[in-house]
């Protein structure tokens, strides 16, 4: 009984013994096994080679048949436009001078001129230097030599080749280029020294018109006795005065 007992107590050991064999064993397969997923969760891992063709593109077909462009109808010249002729009738107290203004030559002078003929500035004036031979000039002052309120003055326009001729209009001035206003003169010769390049200033004094009408009465004006009035040496001792100025659009 004794022995028996010995027998079964060696037979138990060796069973506990290979039990705890068993589970090391199985602790250590695990341990290596998540070794093993560590390793493979942090590795890189290369793509397999795979060959992607794209799809082919084909380009816009370009039109085979040429595009014709619209036909353009080319635009006929202008034609300048056509400057009315523009008068003005000087009624005076020894008869009627009218006046042809040149607007392409001189736009800013005549505008100015038909400016006051407009506003009639220039009725009751009178000519207040008359000199035979030389000019009359008239347009600022009244019968009692009143001068007349004006706008400022013009720039001077007496380079654009017209010529202080026999029966042209000019604007007379001081002696300062650009200082025209409402005063004008009519030649009553050819006076070359007041034109641009020959005026000894430089520039001389704007022709911007012809009398086409009343020359004669001109000469009537221009061969009046004068006497010295009011610092003017040369006024008529016969007044003669602008009864009315008045624009005639195509002549008259």
């Amino acid at each position: 009984m004794t022995s028996g007992m010995y027998r079964n107590m060696a037979v138990g050991l060796l069973i506990i013994g290979l039990s705890l064999a068993g589970c090391r064993k199985k602790t250590a397969d695990v341990i290596d096994t998540e070794d093993t997923e560590t390793t493979h969760g942090s590795a890189i891992i290369e793509p397999e080679n795979v060959t992607v063709n794209p799809p082919a593109v084909t380009p816009t077909s370009l039109p085979t048949t040429p595009v014709t462009p619209p036909a353009v109808t080319p635009t006929p010249p202008v034609a300048p436009a056509e400057v009315k002729v523009v008068q003005v009738v000087l009624q005076t107290t020894k008869g009627d001078i009218v006046v042809e203004l040149d607007r392409n030559a001189a736009p800013v002078t005549v505008a100015n001129f038909v400016r006051y003929v407009n506003e009639g500035l220039y009725d009751g004036t009178v000519f207040h230097r008359v000199i035979s031979g030389f000019m009359v000039q008239g347009g600022g002052f009244s019968a009692d030599m009143k001068e007349k309120a004006t706008h400022a003055p013009i720039n001077n326009e007496a380079s654009n080749g017209l010529k202080n001729e026999r029966g042209t209009i000019a604007m007379a001035r001081t002696p300062l280029p650009h200082s025209a206003t409402s005063q004008f003169f009519i030649n009553h010769r050819n006076n070359a020294m007041l034109d641009h390049g020959t005026c000894l200033d430089g520039y001389g004094y704007t022709v911007f018109g012809t009398v086409v009408k009343g020359m004669e009465v001109v000469d009537v004006i221009a061969s009046a006795p004068t006497v010295v009035r009011d610092g003017e040496k040369s006024f008529p001792v016969q007044l003669v005065s602008i009864k009315k100025a008045e624009v005639v659009e195509g002549g008259v």
